[in-house]
């Protein structure tokens, strides 16, 4: 793994899940990973209560859109995350694989989505521990 680790959480439509996971990974390990979403068949755009939940939490994914997924996108990448939702990525070695099993958010309301967000929020934090730890201060 490079200095700057790269993840690319794919889900379907990249609507819900790996937009939410992108956007956590992005809000709390800032610049120390890449960070990466896409989808087989992209949607139209992110799933509204996908975005108000998140906006609940201070992190606005209103400017999003749904991006295919390449095969670029996942060689690029050090680990590739699948959200429970039967999409694969092409495998190449030395990539790291792992699948979330998350309940899709597609079609529900906000009050359903945000225990949807807290667990891919935990889930990312654990990743983050693993790939990208917080480097200890300096100290004089």
């Amino acid at each position: 793994m490079a200095d700057k680790p790269s993840v690319l959480f794919v889900c379907v439509h990249n609507a819900g899940r790996s937009q939410m996971a992108a956007a956590w990974l992005t809000h709390l390990a800032g610049d120390r990973v890449e960070v990466r979403s896409a989808g087989s068949n992209p949607g139209d755009q992110v799933n509204p209560a996908a975005v108000a939940a998140m906006a609940e939490v201070g992190i606005d994914i209103s400017a999003e859109t749904p991006k295919i997924l390449t095969i670029d996108a996942v060689r690029e990448s050090d680990v590739c995350i699948t959200m429970g939702c039967g999409d694969t990525c092409p495998v190449f070695p030395g990539k790291r694989y792992l699948d979330w099993k998350l309940e899709d958010p597609a079609g529900q309301g906000v009050d359903a989505v945000r225990p949807i967000r807290d667990e891919v929020k935990t889930l990312v934090e654990g990743l983050i521990a693993e790939i990208a730890p917080a480097k200890p201060e300096a100290t004089a």
